[in-house]
C-alpha cells in the first residue's frame, strides 16, 4: 500500500524564496490563509494548490506529475469555507480559496483485475467476470460529481452493466485514472480500472481500423523508409540540425487542409 503522505512538511522558518516552479511573490500581492493537512499557511491568492503549497514550503515526493492536468496524479479533496459539500479538483487546476481545508489523494487503493490483453475475449461478459462487483453500482452519482475532469462516470458504468463496450469507452475517454470515483463509491467499484479495461478492448478488437494506418504500415514492414532511417542515424548532431532547420514547413497562417508539401515520396 502507498505511503499515505504526498510531500514533505516544510522546516520551520523558511525563507519564502521561489525557485524552480514556485511562484515569486510580487511586492503588495495579496495573501490568504489555507489549511494543508490541517495546518494553517498564508499563500499567494492566485496560485494552484499544487504551487501554493511549494511556496509555503512543501516538497513533492509523489501527487505530482505533468503539472498540466493529464496525469491524475494530484487529485485532491478540500472543502471551502462555509459550505458543507465536499469538492473535488487537481493541485495543479486549482486555484487557492480562502481558508479551503484540502487534502491530496495521490493513490487510492482499488483491486485492479489481473488479465492478458491478447487472450481476452472482448465481450461485455469478459468485463462482468473480471469485475463482478459492476453489478454493486446502486446509481447514486456519488462517483460523477468527484471526477475533476466532468466525466460521467455512472454513465459509462451503465454502459458496461448494458454490455455497451463502445459507449463505455467513448465516454471514459478523457479519464485520468486519478482514482477519485472510487473513493467516493458507495458500491465499492473501482470505476476507473473498469474503464480502462473497456477502452483496451474497445482499441484493440472492435474500433474500425483506419485505412490510412493500415496502408502506412505495410509500407514500413515493405522496408521503404530503411534507407531513409539509415541516412539519418548516420548524420552527425550539426547535419542533422541543418536539416531540420532548412525543411519544408506549412506556412503558419495556410487554411486548415490546403497545403501539401513539394516533396510526396514519403506521405
Amino acid at each position: 500500500m502507498a505511503n499515505a503522505h504526498t510531500c514533505e512538511a516544510p522546516t520551520a522558518n523558511l525563507q519564502q524564496v521561489a525557485t524552480g516552479d514556485r511562484a515569486i511573490l510580487p511586492a503588495g500581492a495579496k495573501t490568504i490563509p489555507i489549511y494543508v493537512m490541517g495546518k494553517k499557511y498564508e499563500v499567494p491568492e492566485t496560485l494552484t494548490i499544487m504551487k501554493a503549497m511549494e511556496y509555503a514550503g512543501f516538497t513533492f515526493l509523489r501527487g505530482c506529475g505533468c503539472r498540466g492536468g493529464i496525469c491524475g496524479a494530484c487529485p485532491t479533496v478540500y472543502r471551502k469555507e462555509g459550505d458543507y459539500k465536499l469538492h473535488f479538483g487537481l493541485a495543479c487546476q486549482t486555484v487557492v480559496e480562502p481558508n479551503m481545508y484540502l487534502a491530496q489523494l495521490p493513490f487510492y487503493p482499488a483491486n485492479r483485475a489481473v488479465y492478458d490483453i491478447e487472450k481476452i475475449e472482448p465481450t461485455p461478459e469478459a468485463i462482468h467476470a473480471l469485475y463482478p462487483e459492476l453489478f454493486r453500482c446502486v446509481a447514486c452519482n456519488s462517483c460523477s460529481k468527484a471526477c475533476p475532469m466532468g466525466v460521467e462516470v455512472l454513465d459509462y458504468i451503465s454502459a458496461l452493466k448494458q454490455g455497451d463496450i463502445a459507449k463505455a469507452a467513448k465516454l471514459s475517454f478523457d479519464c485520468i485514472q486519478c482514482g477519485l470515483c472510487a473513493s467516493r463509491c458507495m458500491g465499492e467499484l473501482p470505476q476507473y480500472h473498469i474503464a480502462q479495461l473497456a477502452r483496451r478492448m474497445y482499441g484493440k478488437f472492435i474500433m474500425p481500423r483506419a485505412e490510412h494506418m493500415q496502408k502506412r504500415a505495410a509500407e514500413i514492414d515493405s522496408g521503404k523508409y530503411d534507407a531513409l532511417l539509415d541516412q539519418l542515424s548516420g548524420m552527425s548532431k550539426d547535419e542533422l540540425e541543418k536539416l531540420y532547420k532548412e525543411r519544408e514547413r506549412e506556412p503558419d497562417m495556410a487554411a486548415q487542409g490546403t497545403w501539401m508539401p513539394q516533396d510526396k515520396q514519403y506521405l
